[in-house]
């Protein structure tokens, strides 16, 4: 599959009806993001059933905001619509392999029990911080 550009306008769609979507956030005038380019290429001819995104950050300030992008690349993975993964940095290909491996290995079941439980400590603080 070839990469997908994402845009404030197809982002949802993209991310929620696949389990496993591996996001490039860049921007034209960066070196790092041109030397990273070609290794996440590659890395999508390797993995077919993944997805593989790019998110111009210059065109896309919206979802460079929302995503709290500081500095590029900035490579995300989200499965099952959580983001499990974000790192900026062009990362080796050895590096993205081992970082794919891991995301593919995790219990997802696991994974939304903690994020549930966050989101609970993190209501149950704001109301103890508000009586």
């Amino acid at each position: 599959m070839s990469t997908v550009e994402l845009t404030k306008d197809n982002f949802d769609e993209i991310v929620s009806d696949n389990d496993f979507v591996l996001i490039n956030f860049w921007a034209t005038w960066c070196g790092p993001c041109r030397r990273f380019a070609p290794v996440f290429e590659r890395s999508s001819e390797k993995h077919k059933d993944l997805v593989y995104a790019k998110v111009e950050t210059d065109s896309q300030p919206e979802l460079s905001a929302a995503f709290q992008i500081q500095s590029v690349p900035t490579l995300m993975i989200v499965r099952d619509n959580i983001a499990v993964f974000a790192q900026p940095g062009a990362l080796p290909e050895a590096a993205l392999e081992d970082v794919i491996g891991q995301a593919r290995g995790l219990d997802m079941d696991e994974v939304r029990a903690s994020v549930a439980k966050a989101q609970e400590d993190a209501e149950n603080e704001s109301k103890n911080g508000q009586a």
